[in-house]
């Protein structure tokens, strides 16, 4: 059974979310009533990933008609939560011309969701077909990420499911711990064989021939295939191309931003260096001592095997590839 981020209760009108910052010790869920506290909500990270940030701003618009909030200032401050998602963008953008209705900003909002779960259930099965033996991820993309099946994770569960991958090692995701956290919590429960590990372990497991593929998620992708995730994302990269490792990046094709031509345009988030330095609240540094915290890294597309998409696994060039996936040539 999929443990979703979300749901929303009309009667209500609360959009629920599960406080992705109290797992695994607790499965909180907080009340959001306004758009201003979407907003909140994502910038702060109670919700994060990037399909479930672009469905949970689609409903912070519904939510912005149910509290009377104006719809030009909703949108702008869902838009300032969090830069480098570009599924946030994307799910605002197709909600802009329904915010004359409310039924129609809610039909919209449930579209979103559907097309989420419909494209990942997609994505997980292309995906399976690449992946074998021992799989390494970084970061969470499955269900609590996603609000759907998931993208690099739903392909490892349903790999796992057709006995093709045995076990998975697990980043840990420093500084925030999404692998730690909430990517060992769903293998867990999901009953699939896995290791967590610090994030500085895996070149070591690849040079001692116990990674197999290395598949991750996707925040924002340019046209020629470079991309943003996680932070270490980069290294696995290098790491995986100097070992002779595949290297696949899952994501919807609504995670490809057509106005860029490559990844030198992206936005990179910077967070609170406090997330470096303390650990829930902990000093884990000296205080005072300075920290530097950018969110995402980009990866070049030079080192992709392949990008699991909805419409199947895209293989180099990647710039004709995604092209034609989108429709664009």
């Amino acid at each position: 059974m999929r443990l979703l981020p979300f749901r929303f209760d009309r009667e209500e009108g609360v959009f629920w979310l599960l406080d992705q910052r109290r797992l695994p010790q607790e499965e909180v869920w907080v009340p959001v009533r306004t758009a201003k506290g979407m907003a909140e909500a994502i910038r702060t990270m109670v919700v994060r990933g990037a399909p479930a940030i672009g469905v949970s701003a689609a409903f912070g618009m519904v939510l912005a008609h149910l509290s009377g909030e104006d719809p030009e200032e909703a949108d702008r401050l869902l838009r300032a939560s969090r830069p480098t998602a570009v599924n946030l963008f994307h799910a605002l953008d197709r909600l802009r011309p329904h915010w004359g209705s409310l039924e129609g900003t809610l039909e919209e909002a449930y579209a979103l969701w559907r097309e989420v779960e419909e494209t990942e259930a997609a994505i997980s099965r292309h995906g399976a077909e690449v992946l074998r033996g021992q799989v390494l991820t970084h970061c969470n993309t499955g269900p609590l990420a996603t609000g759907g099946y998931g993208t690099a994770l739903g392909a490892i569960l349903e790999a796992h499911r057709r006995g093709l991958v045995r076990h998975v090692w697990v980043d840990e995701t420093r500084p925030y711990l999404q692998g730690a956290r909430l990517t060992a919590f769903e293998l867990m429960k999901a009953g699939v064989p896995a290791t967590l590990i610090a994030d500085n372990m895996a070149g070591f497991l690849m040079a001692r021939g116990q990674v197999d593929a290395v598949i991750v998620g996707v925040d924002r992708m340019a046209l020629n295939g470079d991309f943003a995730n996680k932070i270490g994302t980069y290294a696995l990269a290098v790491l995986a191309h100097h070992h002779g490792i595949p290297f696949y990046a899952a994501l919807p094709l609504s995670s490809v931003d057509p106005k860029l031509e490559s990844g030198e345009g992206i936005p990179i988030e910077e967070r609170p260096p406090e997330e470096v330095t303390h650990l829930r609240g902990l000093p884990i540094a000296p205080e005072g001592f300075p920290a530097y915290h950018p969110a995402f890294d980009v990866t070049p597309h030079r080192y992709l095997t392949g990008i699991v998409t909805e419409k199947g696994v895209l293989y180099p060039p990647f710039g004709e590839a995604l092209r034609r996936a989108l429709g664009l040539s």
